[in-house]
């Protein structure tokens, strides 16, 4: 009986949705985190009786034909790049991207990714790092006896130096954008790498036409949505289950043909 193949496959369908509304939820509280969806389609079909195919040597045609379904199939689970709130910390180096864009970051292996979570701090040598110490992007050093640091809305770093009047100015945070945001591969730690699906990095000045601007002392909370997520989870639950009503209904009606004398 097709129909505890199929049942199956929904079953193993819904397993994998519901791994993916968890993993949005365990992730509600990780700065800058854009939640997935499952995108499903369905299996190819056995045609039993053809449709438009000839009904009669007088050239009929069949209008409708007879078409059975084998199930369903994953054919994505894609990310929805959509803007968080900003959370205000009051920290120095906590950066939030109001808009489109990302900030490059270099791993140590010397390829470029990038993020959006811009939770920076100092290394060792002053220079602006994210929490596991990658160089963010140009490679922005603060220097020592620095009192104050102030970035503005366009990446600028201004820097007051004990005895000066004049900010110094260290450098400038540049910003990557990607036709398909979607088409970046997430390797963990908030960081995606460039794949052909993503198109090549354009980069820019926070703040001009295509870019977000910076507001320091904020950063960008998950947009997930508890309450979206716990209605697609039961949605989620209750398609499991019916999945699982086909499989033992087969299984009975097949109970049934065995019972026959």
């Amino acid at each position: 009986m097709r129909s505890l193949n199929i049942g199956a496959t929904g079953m193993l369908a819904q397993q994998l949705n519901v791994e993916v509304i968890s993993h949005n939820i365990a992730n509600m509280n990780t700065t800058a985190f854009q939640r997935r969806r499952v995108e499903f389609q369905d299996l190819l079909y056995q045609n039993q009786r053809r449709v438009g195919s000839d009904s009669s040597d007088a050239g009929t045609i069949v209008p409708a034909g007879v078409q059975i379904g084998l199930g369903v199939k994953t054919a994505a689970v894609y990310r929805i790049a959509e803007q968080g709130n900003l959370t205000l910390t009051e920290n120095t180096l906590d950066l939030a991207i109001n808009g489109e864009g990302y900030f490059e970051v270099e791993l140590p292996d010397g390829e470029t990714a990038y993020t959006r979570s811009g939770a920076f701090q100092l290394s060792e040598n002053g220079e602006i790092v994210t929490v596991d110490g990658f160089t963010v992007l140009p490679g922005l050093t603060i220097p020592d006896g620095a009192i104050d640091v102030t970035v503005n809305s366009s990446g600028e770093v201004l820097v007051q130096l004990d005895g000066q009047v004049a900010p110094q100015n260290v450098g400038q945070f540049n910003l990557a954008n990607f036709s398909n945001e979607a088409g970046l591969l997430a390797v963990g730690d908030n960081l995606y790498l460039e794949t052909p699906a993503s198109g090549g990095a354009t980069t820019g000045n926070p703040d001009s036409a295509g870019f977000g601007r910076l507001q320091q002392g904020f950063l960008e909370t998950s947009n997930v949505n508890v309450v979206e997520e716990i209605t697609n989870l039961i949605t989620a639950q209750r398609a499991y289950e019916m999945n699982s009503k086909v499989i033992e209904t087969s299984d009975q009606m097949m109970a049934t043909m065995s019972n026959v004398r």
